[in-house]
């Protein structure tokens, strides 16, 4: 086992001691005029004109809609369309639509087990009534083979 790890460091010692060497012409500095890139001549830079705009680590804002704005009370975030502001984040839209997403999901199941509860109530009344799919089947079969027979007798 100590030979082993005796063998990683030697290999990587190795390994970083060759590209040191390797990489050395390759590095790149900031405020240096490179002549060559990569074996490549490159012509000088006139000059370097500072951006006219720096980037701003802010976050993007948005203009909710109306729509929106309703879901934002619907979550929670707010409590009326005064209370938000002109803009808002992305990142607070995309959180009130997941929480009104999982209100939501929360709402179907909620309604799906209630509608199976309601459809087991009424299969077990259906049964003390002695009405199953399949007597409803046979008499509705029974009902059209009479009307067939009278209709085949008129004509």
């Amino acid at each position: 086992m100590g030979s082993l790890r005796s063998l990683r460091l030697a290999a990587g010692n190795f390994f970083r001691l060759h590209e040191s060497h390797t990489f050395s012409s390759l590095r790149f500095t900031r405020n240096s005029d490179l002549k060559r890139m990569n074996g490549f001549c490159t012509k000088p830079q006139e000059s370097h004109k500072a951006p006219t705009s720096t980037y701003s680590h802010r976050v993007p804002l948005h203009k909710p809609t109306d729509w929106e704005k309703r879901i934002l009370i619907w979550s929670g975030r707010f409590q009326s369309k005064d209370q938000i502001p002109e803009t808002i984040s992305f990142e607070m839209l995309d959180a009130a639509k997941n929480k009104v997403r999982v209100k939501i999901s929360y709402v179907m199941i909620a309604l799906t087990v209630l509608g199976c509860v309601v459809m087991v109530i009424e299969g077990k009344k259906a049964a003390k009534r002695n009405e199953s799919l399949t007597s409803l089947n046979l008499e509705k079969k029974a009902r059209l083979r009479e009307e067939a027979s009278v209709k085949a007798k008129t004509e």
